[in-house]
Formats: C-alpha cells, structure tokens, sequence
C-alpha cells in the first residue's frame, strides 16, 4: 500500500530485521513523586474552635484593685504532629470577683480574642496594652517592675504567655554583658557598705531584687537604675546613660 508523504522529509533511518525482533524497549518508570504533604493550616478567623484547648491562668494582684483578677488564655495547637505544629493564642478570659469594671473587662477579652482568631502577627497587642497608662499613677510589683495600669499588667501577662508558647523571642543577653552586670551589681553593693549613711539617706522602699535607691529604668521599666562612677546604669539590663 503506498504512503503519499505530503511533508517534507528532513531524515531517516533504517529498520534491519533484528530490530524488528526484539521486544519494544519498556517504557521507562515515571520517577516516583515525593509524597505529598499535608497542607500548613495558618490561623483565620474561619478556624472552628476545637472541643478541647490547652491555657493558662496568671493570677493578677494590682493596689488599684481590691480583688485579684485571673487571666486565662487558651491556645489552638496548629499542624499537630508535624514539623510545622505551633501553638497559637486562641481566647481569653479574666475573671475577678470586683465587679465595678466589668464592662470593660469582657469588652477587652472579646476584642482580644477576636484579634488573636484574626490570625497574622498579633504579637503588637503587647505593646499597645503595655503602653496604656492610668491617670491615678501606676505601681510596682515584686521585684521592681513599674506597671503604668492595670491593662498594662493585662499586656505583661499576654507577653509572657507569648514568650512561654515560642511566639515572641527575648533578645538574648551575652556572657560579657551579663558579667559587666556582675560586676557593676558588686561594685556597687560594695560601695554602699563603705558608705552606711548614704544607704541609710535611700529610701526605705524595697524592690527585693535590686539595692533600695535604685531608680527606675526607662528601657526595661525596673527599679535597678543606680547611679555609679557619675553615670546612671541600669543593673537589670545593662542600660547605661553613658554609652
């Protein structure tokens, strides 16, 4: 039977006998394809509530209010069992037997709450709550710390539940900075055993951790300020007025 070729020939090549004996090349086996892994779940306010969340409770004792307020924060736990698993703020809720300011403690958890199903980086919450001032004066807690108000106490407890779940990072401090802390912490006490009336003119005031007198901080917002060699330096975090 002949074959019109319409299509110009641009090469050939000869099939011998033998070719047409031995069996057709197999076709090769495809490479095989890399498993396919589960999808990242990310946080989205389309995200249903679980049966079942894990928390926290950090009890809050504030001057400014009779009753200790308890605040709850639960975690939605993503990607579980895989390399990408992370805990994420899910709610929370305070509770407090004083009830004058219960109208916006429940508006605070519920806009709080919504913000964390929002999902995204929710961290800057921490700071907007610490940055909340009380125009009747603030107070210092055990070990020096100065909180500004009670929802700045709020936006302390939020921070550290962040820092206990992976989701905000303390800038590590190195051995030197550490040791110069030391040192200055020594020669500083030393100082103030040489001199027993200048410790006797600080004020009575204790912050437990730090020597009474301290100031406070502007950078860590601690009692640990003291003055040495002519220059404010910060026992706490190392600050110093002088570089």
């Amino acid at each position: 039977m002949a074959i019109k070729i319409e299509k110009k020939i641009k090469g050939y090549n000869v099939v011998k006998p033998e070719d047409k004996a031995a069996p057709a090349p197999a076709p090769q086996a495809k490479a095989a394809a890399e498993p396919r892994q589960a999808e990242v779940i990310q946080m989205h306010e389309s995200l249903e509530r679980p049966e079942q969340l894990i928390g926290s409770t950090f009890k809050i004792k504030s001057p400014l209010f009779e009753h200790a307020l308890y605040v709850t924060i639960n975690d939605i736990v993503l990607n579980a069992g895989t390399k990408h698993e992370q805990r994420r703020p899910f709610e929370i809720f305070i509770n407090s037997k004083n009830m004058d300011h219960f109208q916006w403690i429940v508006a605070l958890t519920r806009i709080l709450s919504a913000v964390f199903r929002k999902g995204g980086d929710v961290t800057f919450i921490v700071e907007e709550l610490k940055a909340v001032f009380d125009p009747r004066g603030g107070y210092f807690k055990a070990g020096g710390v100065y909180m500004p108000s009670i929802v700045a106490e709020i936006g302390a407890v939020i921070e550290q539940h962040m820092k206990n779940i992976g989701l905000i990072h303390d800038p590590e401090m190195s051995d030197s900075q550490r040791a110069l802390i030391a040192e200055k912490r020594a020669a500083y006490e030393a100082n103030s055993v040489k001199k027993p009336d200048a410790a006797a003119d600080a004020p009575a005031e204790s912050n437990g951790s730090f020597p009474p007198g301290a100031t406070l901080c502007q950078k860590c917002n601690t009692q640990a300020l003291v003055l040495m060699d002519g220059c404010q330096t910060c026992l706490n975090c190392g600050y110093s007025k002088c570089g």
